[in-house]
């Protein structure tokens, strides 16, 4: 990980010694489990935190508990799920207030198997970036109040109508279909387009 005095050596040559660059990455992970006539899913352990910070950029990403394992953690959410579930899910990000101007980022990645079970739309005001599929981003003006944006449209992930409980029943730990939820934050001032303030990003991961 860059030190602060690395990173704003590397950041003078892109944009201006003002610019400022923070990106917190939050993963929340979503995983169904299969047995009898339910199955289950399993969300989140853990978040991790890294944090590159020059500026007043404040995020987080969390979820509701469900309380379905009775622990009040919502890094151990638990989500029931049947042939044809609709099943609530509701990752949000929050910019904290007096948060400069961002870019804010969601990126949405999913196990290789996962469109064979289940599938999810983006909630609106997230714009796609680059050709890959998962990565979203919003523009966040500075507010002296918190600012909240779900990422799953309806806050809802289903089970596709084609899959049946033999299909579930064939799943193991070893393949149990996974979605991951990971936010970014930049600074606007400085950094013209959605674009390059990704590639502000993806140069220090």
């Amino acid at each position: 990980m860059y030190s602060l005095k690395r990173m704003c050596q590397r950041l003078s040559d892109k944009i201006s010694k003002k610019a400022l660059v923070l990106f917190m990455a939050l993963s929340m992970t979503l995983a169904s489990v299969a047995g009898g006539t339910l199955a289950w899913i399993q969300a989140g352990s853990n978040p991790v935190t890294n944090t590159f910070t020059v500026g007043d950029i404040s995020i987080s990403l969390t979820e509701t508990d469900t309380g379905l394992d009775n622990d009040e953690d919502v890094n151990t959410n638990q989500y029931r799920m049947g042939v044809g579930a609709v099943i609530d899910k509701d990752p949000c990000v929050t910019v904290d207030a007096w948060s400069m101007d961002c870019w804010l980022f969601v990126a949405v990645d999913q196990s290789a198997n996962f469109a064979d079970f289940m599938d999810y739309a983006i909630a609106d005001g997230w714009t796609p970036v680059g050709e890959d599929g998962r990565l979203f981003v919003r523009e966040v003006d500075q507010s002296e109040e918190a600012q909240s944006f779900f990422v799953l449209k309806d806050n809802q992930v289903s089970v596709l109508e084609t899959v049946t409980l033999s299909d579930l029943a064939a799943l193991t730990e070893a393949n149990y279909p996974t979605l991951s939820f990971t936010a970014y934050a930049v600074q606007r001032e400085g950094v013209d387009t959605a674009e390059a303030a990704w590639q502000l990003i993806a140069g220090e991961e």
